[in-house]
This record gives structure tokens, sequence and C-alpha cells, in this order.
């Protein structure tokens, strides 16, 4: 995408400075997931889920997150089909990213989503949670899940 202001992995990397977070979202409609790195990146932890209200609300409360947790890159859900194509919801990431690269200078990348509601739902239903509870926290889990297979990925990439 021409205006997609998305960095590739590498551009990305190269983009972080040295001793700071790495903030995971998880997007849905009516909420957005977020889970924070460790400063050495390599632990992803849920950290809280901020209901939507219009964007510029939201965008406030999560530029706010990123500068008191010393963020450095944001790492964003996309929430592809199954086979791999985009659908509506992977459009509406694609534009949150667009609107949110006009108020900040992070950087910005992509990881993909696929099945981690899912999966985080899965384990809270092993993990016996109750409805209620689960709808809590699934957002921020899934963000979690989210960043921590991109740390994962970099951490495979460090050792190669």
């Amino acid at each position: 995408m021409a205006n997609d202001p998305a960095l590739s992995l590498e551009n990305f990397l190269a983009e972080l400075t040295a001793n700071t977070r790495l903030i995971g979202l998880d997007l849905g409609t009516k909420t957005i997931g977020l889970a924070l790195s460790d400063l050495g990146r390599g632990i992803a932890s849920p950290m809280e889920t901020i209901r939507r209200k219009k964007f510029t609300i939201d965008a406030e409360r999560l530029l706010a997150v990123c500068a008191e947790q010393e963020v450095g890159g944001i790492v964003l859900g996309l929430p592809l089909n199954m086979d791999g194509t985009e659908g509506p919801r992977a459009q509406a990431t694609r534009a949150f990213a667009r609107n949110l690269s006009q108020k900040t200078e992070l950087p910005i990348t992509y990881w993909d989503e696929r099945l981690s509601t899912a999966a985080v739902t899965r384990t809270l239903l092993e993990a016996d949670s109750s409805r209620a509870k689960r709808a809590e926290v699934v957002d921020k889990m899934a963000a979690a899940y989210i960043l921590q297979g991109f740390l994962d990925r970099l951490g495979f990439m460090s050792s190669d």
C-alpha cells in the first residue's frame, strides 16, 4: 500500500532506539488491547484495554501510555483472513495506522494476528475463566500474544 506508514520488519528495527519498550495493539471494533514488552524486548505483558470512543481520544490515550512507558515502537496486529488475504478489518487496521502515524514519530509495523483472540480465548477457557472475566482480559491478552509472537521473531533473528 503506497500510503501505508507501517514499516517492514528490517526498517522498523532500524528505527528503534535502544532501551525502549515495544507496545502491541489488538485493534477491535469496540476496544484496543495493549501489551508492553520489557526493556530487553523478550517478554510481552498484557497492560490494559482502551474502550474505543473516537479516534482522536483513543490515539491520545495510546500515545500517553507510549510516553509514560518509554515506548520506542508500535506493533499493530494485522487481522488477515485465514487464506492470507485482507478483509475489512485489515483495511480498518491500515487506516488506523495511517491516522496514528500523523500524530506520532514512533515507528509502526504489523504482525499477523490470525488466531490470536481464538488462542487466548481457548487458554482462558482451559483456565475456567468466567465469561465476564474473559471479556475483560481477552483484548489485552490477545495484544500480548501478538507482541510475544513479534518478540519471538526478533529473538530468532538475533540468534541467526
